[in-house]
Order: structure tokens, then sequence, then C-alpha cells
């Protein structure tokens, strides 16, 4: 299905936000055009606030700007249809306020707020034959191909970069699985290294243990989501870094092994040049 997008400016509603050391914030970080955070930077270091990587794509009509987040998942393939960057092609990479697009470096570097998109989406409702209980959320058929998998006895395991626990959830628990993504407080840099994770990227595969994402997030002993890593660090409390989910399921259907080789990063079909 083709969704007609457009990249959004940034907006801002004048007012200090408060971090999680106390400390007044007034951060870059959703809509625009990012032209230094992408897919494969660190979710870590940046002074932004939930730091959207690329071109930040959606509709200034509500509920068009919904179906395209419900509809867009990652791997889908992004036309550019105006501005100086007509004709050129990305791909998405997650949501979060908006559809988080990837783009040669020097595509970025033409893109402006109100450049005309087109997202070809596909991938919502996507099954595994296979693996009927292991449910699929925002992943595309070429994400899915490109995806780290091993399978034996009637599960399947998905190789991660890391494993986050259950209390690191944050800010969207309780929403729609289909559409933005979830936050992991991952502020504390002692928090970060203690769970091994200090070194996540955008676009790392992670383990989410005791989450059930199938009709919503939340909290469920013998589950677990996969999900991708797909904004920088908020720095606010109860948010953190975004992880999308990809698939979810109970822990005797979806598994996950720990791998450097989990990265959407390393996937030339989703990678921009």
């Amino acid at each position: 299905m083709r969704c007609f997008a457009e990249v959004m400016h940034p907006q801002h509603r004048g007012q200090l936000g408060v971090d999680w050391r106390d400390r007044p914030v007034a951060l870059p970080g959703m809509a625009g055009v990012c032209r230094n955070l992408r897919l494969g930077s660190p979710a870590f270091g940046w002074a932004v606030d939930h730091g959207e990587p690329g071109a930040s794509v959606g509709s200034p009509d509500p509920l068009q700007h919904l179906a395209v987040q419900v509809l867009a998942c990652v791997g889908n393939r992004v036309r550019v249809t105006g501005g100086r960057a007509r004709g050129a092609t990305g791909s998405v990479i997650g949501t979060h306020a908006f559809v988080l697009c990837d783009f040669a470096q020097e595509v970025l570097e033409q893109m402006a707020p109100g450049d005309a998109v087109v997202v070809e989406a596909e991938g919502q409702g996507l099954r595994l034959l296979d693996h009927p209980a292991v449910v699929l959320r925002n992943c595309s058929p070429s994400a899915l191909d490109t995806l780290p998998t091993r399978s034996g006895a009637g599960r399947l395991e998905v190789g991660v970069r890391g494993v986050v626990p259950p209390q690191l959830m944050g800010a969207g628990l309780g929403m729609s699985s289909e559409w933005a993504n979830c936050d992991v407080m991952l502020q504390d840099p002692a928090v970060r290294s203690a769970h091994g994770l200090q070194d996540l990227c955008i676009g790392d595969l992670v383990a989410m243990p005791d989450q059930d994402h199938r009709f919503g997030r939340g909290y469920r002993r013998g589950h677990v989501a996969v999900g991708v890593v797909v904004h920088a660090l908020g720095p606010v409390p109860g948010h953190g870094i975004g992880v999308v989910t990809l698939l979810t399921g109970g822990s005797d259907h979806l598994g996950w092994w720990l791998t450097d080789r989990a990265r959407i990063a390393d996937a030339p079909a989703l990678a921009a040049p």
C-alpha cells in the first residue's frame, strides 16, 4: 500500500523539560532532517531529546499521520517525490512520533521539511507459517529476511545485541504495538553498563523478556518481545532509547541468543549507502 507523507517540521512549545538528574533542558530531537544521527549511530552521547535519526516523515492530518505510522514497517522503501532530492530512495528504520527513514548521506543533505515522500507500506499482518505462535509487528518481508534467526523443535530464536530487563521498560507500555515504540529507561550510565547495553546503536536488535507485545505492550512472565533500537536517548524520567517491536510470543515459542551481528545497519537491503 502506498502512503503519501512529507518530511515534518520540528515543533516546540517553548517549555523546558526536566531530565533524570532534575536539570532543566531544552534540546532538539524530533522531526525534521537529522544528517549526523543515522542508522548505525550510537544511541547514547548526544545532546538530544528522543533524537530521531535521518528524515522524520508523517502528515499534518492526524488521521493520515496515524495511518502511515501504523502501516509503515521496518524495511519498507521510501521514495522522495518532492524537493531537491526528488527521485531518491531510502528505507523505514522505525517509528516514533514520526516514521523514521534513512537515506544516503548526500540525499539527507538535500532534504528539508515539506519534501513529499511515498512510503511503500507492507508488513502489518505478516505471519510465520512455520511458527504460528510468534506474532510479527512492524516487520516487512525484506526486514524479516535479514534478521539473524535459527529454529528447531518448533521454537524460533533471534540474534540480539542486548537483553533489556522488564524493570527498565518505560513510556509506550500499554500502547498499541503496531505503531510508535516503547522507551527503555537507560539514562544512568551505571545502569547501562550493568546490563551490557552501553554500546547500543540505532538499528541494533534487543530482546525484552517478560514482555507481551501481541495486543499492546505490557509485562507478562513467560513471554518475550524482540525489537530494534530506533531513536537516541530521551533524558526525561520514564523515557529513554526507543525500541520498535518486531516479533513477540511465548518464550516456549520465541527466544534469542547474543551476537554482535544483530543490527539492521549490516543488511544491505535496508541500510542506505
